[in-house]
């Protein structure tokens, strides 16, 4: 089985050094599917800052095959509602 390495960007990429051994198309898109919005969840900023959160999934040939994306933005609404001092847990 061939193996994919998937490397994550949040502004600075980790590249993965390991990587995993995939069937093919439909594997590797579930593994990004499942492993990308937990991995940005524990990176969003806790003041509304906008952030994007990609990862890049390269073959054995060091060619990028799929690329995802999950965006954070948030915005505090209203002039009565200041934004927090601490961020959020």
């Amino acid at each position: 089985m061939p193996k994919y390495f998937f490397d994550f960007s949040d502004g600075k990429t980790t590249r993965d050094p390991v990587g995993q051994e995939c069937a093919g198309c439909e594997e590797i898109r579930t593994e990004v599917m499942r492993g990308l919005p937990e991995i940005a969840a524990g990176k969003i900023p806790g003041h509304g800052e906008e952030q994007a959160f990609t990862v890049a999934v390269r073959n054995e040939d060091n060619i990028t095959v799929y690329t995802a994306t999950v965006t954070f933005a948030g915005r505090w609404l209203g002039a009565d509602i200041p934004p927090p001092e601490e961020p959020f847990d």
